[in-house]
């Protein structure tokens, strides 16, 4: 996903879409009202409308990476980029995200009208912040599951400042793969959080916040990726994502 702009996508309608969804066809296409949308995989195991961090976009390949593994498990993934990263890029400099309430709304416009045109239940998750995002749309509207990968438990080197308030009003499966070491919550500090009962967690041995491990671990990126798309697959089956 190079460039992720509406410009570089062809234009279709929600229908159109709808259409392609069910057919497993993937590709990238620019959505009549939304913007642009990249499809791949054919959704045997779910469908999930994925975001990104707040730094850089679908292109990078952590993203890149995790897609192809969810599709070669089964997952359909519908990745969006949010309007302020695909302005960085038009703009071709960095510029910070707008407050975290916009961003929900903004997923929430995208949720509403691809949902009603998918032939199984739209999952909501992202990477980081764009996870926290998913989670904040989940607890405010009710999703039918999330998917939190590198969920950013609190800023680098400051472990007091959790974001959690929002958690004990999620009431949907809620699917969180995280390294080991990641800064944004390591294994040992999560442990001592109260989350609720519908979070399940997967915690990748060694991985950092986008899940690369040491040298010394004898372990590589793309490792620990498929790890997280097969656990990702399997739990996402067993809640019944396909119904």
């Amino acid at each position: 996903m190079s460039d992720h702009s509406s410009q570089s996508f062809p234009l279709i309608s929600l229908d159109s879409l709808g259409a392609r969804l069910r057919d497993g066809v993937s590709g990238a296409w620019s959505i009549e009202g939304l913007g642009p949308l990249e499809v791949e995989g054919d959704g045997r195991a779910g469908r999930l409308l994925l975001t990104h961090g707040a730094g850089a976009g679908q292109d990078t390949a952590f993203l890149r990476g995790l897609r192809r593994a969810l599709a070669d498990s089964g997952v359909q993934t519908l990745a969006i980029e949010f309007a302020y990263l695909r302005r960085m890029r038009e703009e071709g400099r960095r510029r910070p995200p707008p407050r975290v309430d916009h961003l929900v709304e903004e997923l929430a416009q995208w949720c509403d009208s691809v949902s009603h045109h998918c032939p199984s239940p739209l999952w909501l998750g992202g990477k980081s912040m764009g996870g926290r995002v998913a989670s904040l749309l989940a607890a405010r509207d009710g999703a039918p599951g999330l998917v939190l990968c590198g969920y950013p438990f609190h800023p680098p080197r400051k472990p007091d400042r959790l974001r959690l308030d929002h958690w004990p009003r999620l009431d949907c499966p809620t699917l969180v793969v995280q390294g080991t070491r990641d800064p944004f919550g390591t294994r040992e500090e999560v442990s001592g959080y109260p989350l609720p009962g519908v979070a399940e967690l997967h915690w990748l041995e060694d991985g950092d916040h986008d899940w690369k491990p040491r040298r010394a671990s004898g372990r590589t990126q793309e490792d620990l990726i498929r790890e997280g798309g097969r656990w990702i697959a399997e739990a996402m089956g067993r809640h019944g994502s396909t119904a």
